[in-house]
């Protein structure tokens, strides 16, 4: 018998055959496989805590409408309360009436799934491990060589979109159109979301767009096969972002879940709603003020499931910016938590780990 511990199970060997691939993780269910390859098993302690705890089993992430955040000053600070609440307490929320039209957000799964669909040979055009140079690529797993415990039930393309946006030419057909639109409204929402999250930290609203967070923006469309042994893998690992703040668009197949007072709860997919959550960097620079929070999202026999992640100021190529706990919200009695790091120095240091279920962030505390 051979088991992962075994002589016979080199996962490198294994991981570095399914890569040669190119095709992914659709690639195993074009191909009609009905076990989980050895690569994707997760630790056994992993797979047994999928469950949501009974006791949390009512909790949700808070639900925040956006719609009266222009109207007037009470409106707004009302909402700004609200958003306060969610990134010192859950590091996410979902966000209603944020501005982006319905429209864009179904063409956007659509474009993601058209892309993923998409003839393969096709596909292997855009396929690389190359983030230095192009501005869009796809792959299965950006820490498959990574000391990651196990692979994760996904494939993904990468966009950088700012600074510098790619060329419509760099970018597939497929989802070309919908990445464009999409983004632009990303960029607007995600300036409105560190006005507010400024103004909860009560501070002047321009402040966090004043430290660059709005600077950078990276985008990932990841496309979840169905999985024949959903027990033995996960979608994505437990891990927190190497982000300021992340913005994800998800269909309604569900399966994330966040890790809140060490249960996993649910968060159950919301029509024409956007998931914000809390990124490592913004927990550094607000001194532990909003939380980073570790989050997964659970294999389905369903699927494909759709999501695409944005990201701001993840970016390893512009992240020569020294950042460390805000002046603003250090005192004697609130000393500074962490030391100063460039994003570029932490960002290496998250994909060089990758997700293997510890936080990067803890390595930087005082």
């Amino acid at each position: 018998m051979v088991t992962e511990n075994s002589i016979e199970f080199d996962p490198y060997v294994e991981r570095k055959a399914f890569d040669e691939t190119k095709e992914g993780v659709k690639g195993l269910v074009d191909a009609k496989i009905t076990e989980v390859p050895r690569i994707f098993h997760v630790p056994q302690d992993s797979a047994t805590d999928k469950k949501p705890s009974v006791s949390v089993s009512d909790l949700e992430i808070p639900t925040i409408d956006f719609a009266s955040v222009h109207v007037d000053t009470a409106s707004r600070e009302a909402v700004v309360e609200k958003v306060k609440y969610a990134a010192e307490k859950w590091g996410f929320f979902q966000v209603i009436n944020h501005g982006v039209p319905l429209h864009v957000l179904e063409e956007t799964k659509d474009g993601v799934r058209r892309f993923h669909e998409e003839d393969p040979e096709v596909k292997k055009r855009y396929f690389s491990r190359d983030s230095a140079s192009k501005k869009f690529f796809y792959n299965s797993n950006f820490d498959l060589y990574s000391s990651s415990p196990s692979v994760s039930w996904r494939d993904t393309f990468t966009c950088f979109i700012a600074p510098e946006p790619p060329s419509p030419e760099e970018l597939p057909v497929t989802c070309r159109d919908a990445v464009i639109e999409y983004s632009k409204h990303v960029m607007v929402l995600g300036g409105l979301l560190f006005e507010l999250l400024s103004e909860a930290l009560g501070l002047n609203s321009d402040i966090l767009k004043s430290k660059d967070c709005l600077k950078s923006l990276l985008m990932l469309g990841h496309y979840y096969p169905p999985c024949p042994q959903p027990d033995l893998t996960l979608g994505i690992n437990k891990h927190s972002d190497n982000s300021f703040l992340s913005v994800l668009l998800q269909d309604n197949i569900g399966g994330l879940q966040v890790l809140h007072q060490d249960s996993w709860v649910d968060v159950a997919p919301l029509p024409g709603a956007l998931v914000i959550n809390i990124g490592d960097f913004l927990q550094l620079i607000t001194n532990d003020k909003f939380v980073s929070v570790e989050h997964r999202v659970l294999a389905n026999r369903q699927g494909p499931r759709i999501s695409v992640a944005s990201f701001f100021s993840s970016s390893k190529r512009h992240g020569s910016t020294v950042y460390g706990p805000m002046k603003e919200l250090v005192s004697e009695n609130n000393p500074p938590k962490y030391g100063d790091i460039t994003i570029k120095e932490y960002s290496e240091g998250y994909f060089k780990k990758g997700l293997d279920g510890t936080s990067h962030l803890l390595n930087f505390r005082i």
